[in-house]
């Protein structure tokens, strides 16, 4: 068969819509059903992701499977769910209703999941029941009569398991004998006609009927929460953890540090001595050894620091630690909800903002994308991390910790306390909403899964290695350009890189920031950090390589800190915990807001606050040290 016939057919099957509450295993089923064949696009007019794939049954009919955005009602409070209601109802342009609905639930929490399961039945579209996560039920006492909870409900009820491999059998033999049919939903009227009153006494008498718990299933995690929960303890424990995280990003990570550094040195020495003097040695070893090889040596750190956020993610401390901070970010006029988004912005601030959609008052989803960007995300501590290492004593202050990782621990907090402060100013000047209660599943803690834990791993290290050899890669061999032509005049006083185009910007803009300590040498690299915050580390070891500096990809921190001042350093750290966003940041912004205003008003006061933030910093250091 060619591909077009093939796309002919696959456009022609029949189209199965996976729905269900966030955290229901929902995705990880689909992976399963369809594999690597999938398609990944956005809905038309947002930025809402589009999941469809495909997948062959054993009778030899195809299907295509959507995986539609996670939902609690289909009375939609955020877009997320309005995506949803829109595409099962059959009201989205361009969009097919689906011909049958899988509804995904969690079998340990059937209370919160059969609510939506009654919505959709309203509309009367064909249906069946995917019971996912029974191994985690029966572990827990959780006892489900299939068969009980199929009449109830009027509909097929499959077990699955989505994590596990063949935990999908169920569904694809009940699906190969189903009937495809074209169904017109009911119209969304119907929804309303029973009220969430009636729902839930409905969801009563379901679970009555056809669940039966054998034992106390939430004993353990009980008398977890009772301390991890605790008002007092809670936030103690939260902040340890925390801490303990930035103070193992320096003191796990030095060894495979070293390593990376040793083999870009000796690589970049090979590639020195076997490449006569010319512009391709100097582009080969300033340019590309010298500035990506800069930013490489930083891989072990940001998989550390996510190593930790994973962990806790998937043992399900995180929205407990939501639930701990939501009274919190109350007070400075934020929603719990917005825990997520700003966790995500740890990473990058990119699913950061996008994450906002899951709040529902849209002034509360505003402020979370205009305060995500001073989440510390993973861009900036490869900058941090070098000024850290050639200015902070590598000293230990006691109880295994280092003065190292107070520093980061101090720089993720200061980055944190300033998002509130700016929330809180919008709330005083803005005007605040009345607070939104915070409702939120609490999964019960379990051990993390090593596969899901790899998984994570490995596709943080493929995201950086990618920028490495893409945006940043290209970047350094931009910046060398620039700083290697027109090269210096006759009789020259000065490395040739200072007459060259980037010594030229440099010093323009060194105009601008030397009251707060910045040389023409840290102005260059502040102008290709706009794409991606990490290639400041790298523009700096370009920089510094053509300025005469040997080896710069295994001592760059050593160069640097003979180079500048404590307070320049530390004018740079405080820049670094405000500084405006890259490009693509306010992109996204300007495409979740659907103007370009708050993209302009997000960049304006990032900038504002870090250069108030560094002039502060740079005058109060050069009088606290005596210059």
């Amino acid at each position: 068969m060619s591909v077009v016939e093939q796309q002919v057919t696959t456009a022609k099957a029949p189209l199965i819509a996976l729905l269900g509450n966030p955290n229901c295993g929902k995705t990880a089923l689909f992976n399963r059903l369809t594999g690597a064949r999938q398609k990944v696009a956005n809905y038309a007019g947002v930025t809402i992701e589009r999941k469809e794939g495909s997948f062959t049954l054993p009778g030899g009919r195809m299907l295509r499977v959507l995986d539609l955005p996670g939902a609690y009602s289909l009375s939609a409070h955020t877009p997320d769910e309005a995506i949803t209601r829109d595409v099962v109802a059959g009201l989205r342009a361009g969009e097919q209703a689906p011909d049958v609905v899988v509804c995904v639930v969690n079998a340990t929490n059937l209370r919160l999941n059969l609510r939506l399961v009654l919505e959709i039945q309203r509309l009367g579209l064909p249906m069946v029941l995917a019971l996912n996560m029974v191994d985690v039920a029966k572990k827990r006492g959780i006892e489900i009569d299939t068969a009980r909870l199929s009449r109830e409900l009027g509909m097929p009820v499959v077990e699955t398991v989505a994590v596990q491999s063949g935990g999908e059998k169920q569904l694809i033999a009940l699906l190969d004998q189903q009937a495809f049919a074209p169904a017109k939903p009911r119209p969304l009227a119907a929804i309303d006609a029973v009220s969430v009153e009636d729902t839930q006494r409905e969801v009563r008498r379901i679970i009555d009927a056809a669940v039966s718990f054998d034992r106390d299933t939430g004993n353990l995690s009980e008398q977890i929460d009772a301390v991890v929960l605790h008002p007092v303890a809670g936030p103690l424990i939260l902040a340890a953890l925390m801490f303990l995280v930035f103070q193992a990003v320096f003191s796990w990570a030095n060894v495979p540090m070293d390593l990376i550094k040793n083999g870009v040195d000796a690589a970049g020495g090979w590639v020195g001595a076997h490449i006569a003097e010319g512009p391709l040695r100097g582009l080969l070893v300033d340019g590309i050894f010298g500035g990506v090889g800069s930013v490489l040596v930083f891989l072990p750190q940001i998989l550390i620091l996510f190593f930790f956020i994973l962990v806790l993610e998937d043992c399900g401390y995180l929205p407990r630690a939501a639930f701990l901070l939501d009274r919190m970010m109350g007070g400075v006029g934020l929603s719990g909800r917005a825990f997520i988004p700003l966790l995500s912005s740890f990473a990058c601030a990119i699913p950061g903002v996008m994450a906002a959609r899951t709040i529902q008052n849209p002034r509360d989803r505003l402020v979370t994308i205009m305060i995500a960007p001073l989440m510390t995300c993973s861009a900036r501590l490869p900058v941090y991390a070098l000024i850290i290492a050639a200015f902070i004593p590598k000293r230990a202050i006691g109880l295994g910790l280092n003065l190292q990782g107070l520093v980061l621990f101090f720089l993720y907090f200061a980055g944190i306390v300033s998002a509130m402060a700016v929330a809180w100013f919008i709330k005083r000047t803005a005007g605040a909403n009345r607070q939104q209660p915070l409702m939120l599943e609490l999964p019960a803690y379990h051990w993390p899964h090593l596969h899901n834990l790899g998984l994570g791993l490995w596709e943080r290290a493929r995201i950086f290695l990618t920028r490495v050899g893409t945006v940043i890669l290209t970047l350094m061999v931009l910046v060398w350009f620039l700083s290697s032509f027109p090269g210096a005049p006759e009789g020259a006083t000065h490395p040739p890189i200072y007459y060259s185009v980037a010594g030229m910007l440099g010093r323009a803009l060194s105009v601008i920031f030397q009251p707060i300590g910045f040389g023409w040498q840290i102005c260059i690299a502040l102008v290709p950090g706009m794409a991606a915050r990490e290639v400041a580390v790298g523009a700096l070891g370009t920089v510094y390589a053509l300025s005469g500096g040997e080896d710069v990809a295994s001592s760059l921190a050593p160069l640097i800190s003979h180079s500048w001042s404590m307070a320049t350093a530390l004018s740079l750290l405080a820049w670094y915990v405000f500084a405006p966003q890259c490009l693509s940041t306010l992109s996204v912004v300007r495409r979740e807001t659907g103007s370009i205003r708050y993209a302009l008003i997000m960049a304006g006061y990032m900038f504002a606050l870090a250069y108030a933030a560094s002039f502060l910093t740079y005058h109060i250091a050069l009088y606290a040290l005596g210059s």
